[in-house]
């Protein structure tokens, strides 16, 4: 085990079903062998599934969690972000989570921050596709809500790290693990 990360407090917030397995799986492996404690978090406790099959088990709701209680708070992706999008106590702990050392968000997931308003006069990346509950693309929700698409891979704007996708899962993790090293 690499010691990178020893000691250091990580909540990753997945949907109950249909989040992206590699953003969840790849930061999380990243994180665990460098020694943080990560604990996993949905809208719903119990066993949560990843489009492609992976499983995450949610100890905790997005409601029984502070943020104040982490370093870093991380919403992953995937098909499953409109249902974390949508519960008032996830957009409530990503407001809370502006505070922490790393606020963290990758996929579609960026839209959550935007939702929360942490992103306005932020730079901020997203996975750019349609997004019906706004009817519009995601990098336009991003710039609704005040913040300024980059398009990159990775994002990094001060304590806030975005990633547009499942390809950018460990270079994700690789910047979140950068401020947290500081």
């Amino acid at each position: 085990m690499e010691k990178g990360l020893n000691g250091k407090k990580i909540l990753m917030v997945v949907a109950p079903e249909r989040f992206r397995d590699e953003e969840y799986q790849v930061p999380y492996g990243h994180f665990t062998k460098r020694g943080a404690q990560v604990t996993v978090a949905s809208t719903k406790k119990g066993t949560a599934t990843g489009m492609f099959g992976a499983k995450a088990e949610a100890t905790m709701t997005v409601g029984e969690v502070k943020a104040s209680d982490y370093d870093a708070v991380i919403f992953v992706g995937g098909a499953g972000v409109p249902i974390v999008r949508s519960d008032v106590k996830a957009v409530a702990l990503a407001k809370e989570a502006k505070e922490r050392p790393v606020l963290a968000a990758i996929c579609w997931a960026p839209t959550i921050l935007a939702k929360a308003g942490v992103l306005v006069g932020r730079k901020a990346t997203v996975w750019k596709g349609d997004d019906a509950e706004y009817g519009t693309t995601t990098d336009k929700v991003l710039q609704k809500h005040g913040a300024f698409f980059t398009g990159d891979e990775v994002t990094v704007d001060g304590n806030i790290v975005t990633g547009n996708g499942p390809a950018a899962a460990q270079k994700f993790a690789e910047a979140v693990e950068k401020i947290l090293s500081r």
